[in-house]
């Protein structure tokens, strides 16, 4: 028998894959079987010409059902594909609590919720909280109140749960956690957890926290679903994490850590990405010889109003000397933030808020849009703490030039550039700094 060529043994069968962007546009991609998902998501940042920030992920969505998913970065696109139906699609979204529980764990998992296994005092050191969820042979559970949807029909039962590494079981009696009074609901190794898109339409979920466990061996049988309502978002993120961390364990940890040593792995000749963290971000003095970090909150308030205060300064200079774009200074600030990641126009509070969740939910997740209400104005919408606020950013003229400011005119920019970058740096009245663009791609 004849030797294979070179040419031959390097030959991978590839496979078709179609990912849709938010605006419904898709793209086609030659993918091989073993490729992740986070290598389809660096494809897709190179080809869209995207910020490679790691927060971009393959969203499996099922319209029918009303399901969507955030693909595990290790999954293979695929053999996810494989299981999915005809109307099912991939959608490429950003994702910025993907690993958040990683860097604030005591945000995700509240105590109350959180014990050992039948042969712990019921309590769990809170420093050894992402360790012992990692660790295989520890015995970690959450535990609390969930409403079930029964099968086939319209209503639900509210149920006391446990959720190990071995599945989530439901106490027939109370609280009880003995072992005669468990049953199971579901397993972790062939479900996957999902939310559940317009749950209140098409389930008639009694909260807006609901969620739902899917067999991987269903397509589009509804029957098989395992349909779940918690009391609050903390509760429902907890239900969710764990299941993660429960059924991946360490293999989550690792794919967290990627980006980290890709980092550190980078030639010194690599301009690296700028990213606008609160934590590498700190209130500055440069008025002598050497700088100098301000620690006290209400200098640091100053520094702030000041520093807006000379930017538009520098921005009215600029104006008495002359523009080179062909549009009048002032007509430019009232459009030039039209080109920005953040900026998403005339969309509706409804479509902000759910935008901003399925995006993350994590503090400083911001988007600018225009105001309904009053034409000549702006909203900003951020999120804090898992809860979403919205500020107005009303326009004041002052010398004969248009400003705007969200903070009744304390502190004016000239356009909603400065504004950003300004709260990027200072938090000034809002709840935190603006850390992550919400962010809408064209594929």
């Amino acid at each position: 028998m004849p030797s294979c060529s070179p040419d031959c043994c390097l030959f991978q069968a590839v496979e078709i894959v179609k990912v849709w962007s938010e605006d419904g546009a898709g793209k086609v991609v030659e993918i091989p079987a073993d490729m992740t998902s986070r290598d389809v998501c660096q494809l897709l940042v190179y080809k869209s010409h995207c910020v490679d920030d790691n927060a971009w992920t393959l969203v499996e969505h099922h319209p029918i059902l009303g399901l969507e998913r955030c693909l595990e970065d290790h999954e293979l696109v695929v053999q996810v594909q494989a299981s999915m139906s005809s109307d099912s699609k991939f959608l490429f979204r950003k994702n910025y609590a993907k690993y958040e529980f990683f860097r604030n764990p005591l945000n995700f998992f509240p105590e109350h919720m959180v014990a050992w296994c039948q042969d712990s005092d019921g309590s769990i050191p809170q420093s050894q909280l992402l360790q012992n969820f990692l660790n295989s042979s520890s015995c970690p559970e959450i535990q609390g109140y969930l409403s079930v949807k029964e099968p086939g029909r319209r209503s639900w039962r509210k149920l006391y749960m446990f959720l190990r590494r071995s599945g989530l079981y439901y106490s027939t009696k109370g609280t009880s956690k003995e072992p005669r009074h468990l049953q199971l609901l579901s397993d972790l190794d062939d479900s996957n957890i999902f939310s559940i898109i317009s749950g209140k339409k098409l389930h008639n979920c009694p909260t807006d926290f609901q969620f739902c466990i899917k067999p991987s061996k269903v397509r589009s049988d509804c029957k098989e679903l395992k349909m779940l309502c918690a009391e609050d978002e903390q509760s429902r993120t907890c239900w969710m994490t764990a299941f993660r961390l429960l059924k991946y364990g360490i293999v989550l940890y690792q794919s967290y850590n990627v980006p980290q040593q890709r980092k550190s792995n980078l030639s010194p000749f690599t301009a690296p990405v700028r990213s606008v963290s609160e934590n590498s971000l700190v209130a500055m003095d440069f008025s002598g010889r050497t700088g100098r970090v301000i620690d006290n909150p209400l200098e640091a308030q100053s520094a702030a109003v000041e520093e807006g205060q000379t930017w538009r300064k520098r921005s009215q200079r600029m104006n008495v000397l002359g523009s080179p774009s062909p549009l009048h200074p002032s007509s430019l600030s009232t459009v030039i933030h039209r080109t920005q990641v953040w900026f998403h126009g005339r969309i509706m509070r409804e479509e902000a808020h759910k935008m901003i969740i399925q995006q993350g939910q994590v503090d400083g997740l911001f988007l600018l849009r225009d105001s309904q209400s009053n034409i000549k104005a702006f909203v900003l919408t951020l999120c804090h703490h898992q809860k979403i606020k919205h500020f107005q950013i009303l326009p004041c003229e002052e010398d004969g030039q248009v400003l705007f400011s969200l903070d009744d005119g304390a502190t004016k920019f000239t356009d909603l550039i400065h504004l950003v970058e300004f709260y990027q740096l200072n938090r000034g009245v809002l709840p935190c700094k603006l850390k992550h663009p919400c962010t809408a791609v064209a594929l």
